[in-house]
Formats: C-alpha cells, structure tokens, sequence
C-alpha cells in the first residue's frame, strides 16, 4: 500500500515537471541579445501556442511577432523582433531550418515576399526581399534572397535587373 502511493506521487511529480518544462521550452530558450541569434535559432523546435505567450516568456528578448507567410503545405516563413532587430525564419514540421537578420526596411523601402521577373521573365520560387519605392507596378530589388523549398534555405539573389509587383509588398511600414 505505501509502495503504491510512493510510486503514484512519484509519477505524478515526474508528468508534472515533464509537462511543465515541455510547456515552457520553446527554440528561443538559451537565445541572447547581442549573440550569433540566427545560428542558435536553426535546428531549434518550436511550439504552436500562441504567440503573445512566447513573448511573455521571453520578454528579455523584446520578442515580438511580426507576421508569417506560408510558402508551401510544409514551409513558412515567419518574421520575428528579437533584441530590436527583425529575423526571418523558415519551418518545417516546427524546426527551424534557416534563420536569418532581414535589413531595415519602410515605406521607401518596403519588405516583398512573392514572386519577381527579370529581363527574362519570372524568376522561379518565392523571393524574399526589400524594395525601392518608386513610381510604377514592379519596383526593383535593392537586397533579395531566393527561398530553397525543398532545402528550406535562403538563397542570396543577384539583384540586377530583377523587379518585383507592388501588389505583394508584405509589410506596412511607416516612414522613419
């Protein structure tokens, strides 16, 4: 009889604390301002709780979700705030498999996620990018990265030539 209640608590202390550091760990866990974020980030899981839950936790970070894009059944990209600073991230299956630091960007240089041309025509895949704001429908690349699908990498892009459609301009910013 008490072997059983010792052996019950110890079950319950055992799913207990499983349960709550599985909860609370996440693939900011370990990161730090002012380090390599996007070499700690890759390879790390990540939870599907929301996402004001993981910025409570990791206020240390000023963590802030930024939005995400599905690029295929499989991939997303997602941006993240961490330490002032935007970060793109693709997962898969909830690891991350490339991370990277996105340059600033506003409303002259809006961030684009989609699909560009060049003098050729399209440009296969989903390019991730930051603009120049001027007049017509495809704005010109000023820094652009190509996303490897089946890798789940970025991919830098030579940027001459290559333009983009206004229409898929994926941030709203504000002028600085």
């Amino acid at each position: 009889m008490q072997i059983n209640r010792i052996l019950s608590a110890s079950i319950f202390i055992l799913v207990f604390v499983w349960g709550s550091s599985a909860f609370a760990s996440d693939g900011f866990n370990g990161i730090r301002c002012g380090t390599d974020i996007p070499k700690a980030l890759i390879g790390k899981a990540m939870t599907n709780e929301r996402a004001e839950a993981t910025e409570s936790r990791h206020k240390d970070l000023g963590l802030k979700d930024l939005g995400a894009t599905e690029i295929t059944d499989q991939l997303l990209l997602i941006s993240w705030n961490i330490c002032g600073d935007e970060y793109a991230l693709l997962e898969k299956k909830d690891v991350v498999h490339d991370a990277m630091k996105f340059p600033p960007h506003s409303k002259d240089s809006p961030q684009f996620v989609g699909s560009c041309q060049n003098s050729k025509g399209p440009v296969p895949g989903t390019i991730i990018a930051v603009l120049k704001n001027e007049h017509g429908d495809l704005l010109p690349v000023t820094i652009g990265w190509s996303i490897d699908e089946k890798q789940a990498k970025f991919v830098p892009l030579k940027t001459e030539g290559l333009r983009c459609p206004r229409s898929d301009i994926s941030t709203v910013d504000q002028e600085h």
